[in-house]
């Protein structure tokens, strides 16, 4: 049986590849496949973020190495910062045992 994170990590995994397959190179995110995963995975945070062109700016931050895709490292980055600021925000209110 695999531990909470082991299965956080798979899944993570799972959900790049299932969106990183439908294009060109299967292990990167091209813009239009980066585009659907944050309206498919992230609609709350798109939501709640209020900028029009937020999936752009996120694409545009993550691609470090400026080739117009996303690689799982890249894309590892704007999850790790996500959950950073998700548990700041939980902490701030109180909600964290």
């Amino acid at each position: 049986m695999c531990s909470k994170l082991e299965t956080a990590m798979q899944s993570l995994i799972e959900v790049f590849h299932s969106y990183s397959s439908k294009e060109g190179d299967k292990n990167k995110l091209n813009k239009g496949e980066m585009k659907n995963l944050l309206q498919e995975e992230l609609s709350e945070f798109l939501t709640a973020c209020k900028e029009p062109d937020v999936a752009d700016s996120i694409m545009k931050e993550l691609d470090e190495n400026a080739d117009g895709e996303v690689d799982f490292q890249e894309f590892v980055v704007l999850v790790v910062a996500l959950t950073v600021a998700c548990n700041c925000f939980l902490e701030a209110q109180g909600c964290k045992e």
